[in-house]
């Protein structure tokens, strides 16, 4: 999708036309790869750093336009949602001190950022999935006003016909759905960019596929969604069902998601890897001005293959294959690995980059050919259940199984030394950036088992908003430290303004609430209420639509007045409902309490009960407002 100027396919014609320049971009590259014609020399690695904003309560803000406007630079540039940002950084031959010139711009351009969003009250998050977003910042207005991105989405949301479903199940568990495809946003990431020869692409890119289980979880730091603790990386979860078209009849046929790890191996040529994407995946989108890429072969120019890298760029596949022409109007092929998610610190990025770079070119010979030396089922099995579980994990590598830490620290750690060595990296360089990684292995101390270790204690004093938020308090705290994650303390559960992130109803409301049918006999709604130690049961329809309420006093008043055997739901419940909507502020919610003179609040949206607020939660909150006063 870096192509600014695209149109939707929409008839047709416009399929057919796309189709006969994509082929022609297929003709042309295999005419190109006979020719030789690639850059093979020197060869470059690169990055894109994606970041979040925070605000001052610490809350997601849509303010990146005012950063791009502060800052004036080239480098930085806008992603799908209002509270990210986008930096490339510069390609750099891969050699000598590229790291440490890597770190040294990657830090000043950060900083840039940072000092943008101060003048604004806000802050630069590196986090996978920034612990505080919500439902709040799933609001078509919280997508970037971009062309591009209301054509991905629009062209997405056309496929799927329904609202796209998330699934996920770790510690906790989130299942829900959304009309577009903002979930997207939620992921940052960290994308290493490492060009490579078309001789030696084929084992590399099996290698990169190889490797990637390992390599996750090393690197995880994105356990957190929506106050629930799901896989340690969970936005591979997370991609792939926000933006998975598919529906139940395509997933009984085995059609594979637009965003994938793989299904085979590579055998013979970069080539392989654009023609199955173009047979399992229909266009969504078509360049505005299309080019003739045999014409300009023909007239020995470099084509752009326009077609081919726009259909390559709604794609998704964790490790992809990128066209480029330099500026010597060479072309060349890059592995794009975005798998690596933000964070938690830059001197981490710049060692998870030095760490997997290192591997590439340290590929051992013996395992060029590693098609026929593993099962590409285990090389899939090592990459999700690294995903799940990070650190923990037990992998299945040429035949036998290791833990995530033997490995590593047997195998993948000697291997990029080697690598790195072999590239002629700063041998200062290697060791620094190598033994971030060695330390962090080695201690079980991703930025995924930091931010679940202290989320898990916040929790013991907090709700899970506000463990939200001291959690990106501390994350930003500790990332401008400049310490790496392993060093990180644990977090001391501190109340400080901790009562400025409660003024919103959907910062405090319950969302644990027991549930019936009306046709369902009281005597179900007495053993919940008693089981469940709670006053209040909600009533919904089998849409999952609020109809109605039952409190612990209509209980009270029948047994009083005695009811007969049989008595359901619907006999007794309040029809007649005050709901309150997620975005009020808690003081409006306290004041419709207090008024009405009711003990329940509903939290409601299009009729659907997203949550409960009662006297218990009004209580935690006061009590925890009056120790935030003490303390100042």
């Amino acid at each position: 999708m870096g192509e600014k100027s695209i149109s939707v396919i929409s008839t047709p014609e416009g399929k057919r036309e796309f189709t006969r320049h994509i082929l022609n971009d297929i003709r042309a590259l295999e005419m190109m790869l006979e020719k030789k014609m690639f850059e093979v020399t020197p060869q470059r690695i690169g990055a894109e750093q994606e970041m979040g904003i925070v605000g001052k309560d610490w809350i997601p803000s849509m303010i990146y336009d005012k950063i791009l406007n502060e800052v004036k630079d080239n480098h930085f540039t806008t992603e799908l949602g209002r509270f990210n940002l986008e930096i490339n950084l510069d390609p750099q031959i891969f050699s000598g001190n590229c790291f440490s010139k890597m770190h040294e711009q990657l830090e000043d351009l950060v900083n840039k950022a940072k000092a943008a969003a101060a003048k604004y009250d806000a802050k630069i998050v590196l986090a996978g999935i920034m612990p505080t977003l919500g439902r709040s910042q799933l609001k078509f207005e919280f997508m970037t006003p971009n062309p591009r991105y209301e054509a991905l989405n629009n062209a997405m949301s056309d496929k799927k016909k329904v609202n796209f479903e998330l699934n996920i199940i770790g510690i906790d568990e989130l299942i829900t759905s959304h009309p577009n495809i903002l979930f997207e946003a939620f992921n940052t990431s960290f994308q290493i960019h490492y060009q490579l020869s078309p001789k030696s692409f084929v084992s590399q890119y099996n290698w990169a596929q190889a490797i990637a289980g390992p390599v996750l979880a090393t690197v995880a730091n994105s356990p957190l969604l929506m106050g629930k603790r799901l896989w340690a990386e969970t936005r591979i979860a997370l991609f792939q069902q926000s933006i998975d078209t598919r529906i139940s009849e395509h997933i009984k046929r085995d059609i594979e998601p637009r965003v994938t790890f793989g299904t085979h191996w590579l055998r013979n040529s970069v080539v392989e890897l654009y023609q199955d994407s173009i047979s399992r995946h229909p266009p969504l989108f078509a360049p505005d001005e299309p080019e003739d890429s045999l014409e300009l072969l023909e007239q020995n120019k470099t084509p752009r293959l326009k077609s081919l890298c726009i259909h390559s760029g709604t794609v998704y596949m964790w490790n992809r294959v990128c066209y480029g022409v330099s500026e010597n109007e060479q072309p060349h092929f890059r592995i794009e690995n975005r798998y690596i998610p933000s964070g938690p610190t830059t001197i981490d990025e710049i060692a998870n980059a030095a760490f997997w770079l290192g591997l590439m070119a340290g590929m051992p010979k013996k395992h060029e050919k590693i098609y026929d030396q593993m099962d590409f089922e285990d090389v899939r099995f090592n990459f999700y259940n690294a995903a799940r579980v990070g650190l923990e994990a037990n992998f299945k590598w040429m035949g036998k199984s290791y833990h995530a830490r033997d490995l590593l620290l047997e195998k993948f750690i000697p291997w990029a030394h080697e690598g790195l060595t072999k590239m002629n990296v700063d041998q200062t360089d290697i060791n620094h950036y190598l033994s971030i990684v060695q330390h962090r292995i080695d201690s079980k101390m991703n930025g995924a088992t930091w931010m679940v270790n202290n989320f898990n204690k916040l929790l013991h004093k907090s709700t899970p908003k506000e463990a939200s938020v001291s959690l990106t308090r501390h994350m930003v705290e500790m990332e401008n430290s400049g310490e790496p994650v392993h060093l990180w303390p644990t977090i001391e559960h501190s109340l400080k303004d901790g009562h400025k992130h409660f003024h919103l109803v959907e910062q405090i409301m319950t969302t644990d609430i027991p549930t019936v049918h009306a046709d369902d006999l009281l005597d179900l709604v007495i053993n919940f209420m008693i089981w469940r130690n709670v006053r209040y049961v909600a009533v919904e329809n089998s849409k999952h639509e609020l109809v109605g309420m039952v409190a612990s006093r209509i209980l009270i008043r029948l047994l009083k007045d005695g009811w007969q055997e049989g008595v359901t739901v619907k006999d007794i419940m309040v029809k007649e409902l005050i709901t309150i909507k997620p975005q009020a502020s808690t003081q409006e919610a306290i004041s419709l309490m207090s008024e009405k003179n009711i003990g329940c609040l509903p939290v409601v949206a299009k009729n659907r009960l997203l949550g409960m607020l009662t006297e218990r939660e009004i209580v935690n909150i006061v009590h925890l407002t009056q120790k935030f006063r003490k303390l100042h």
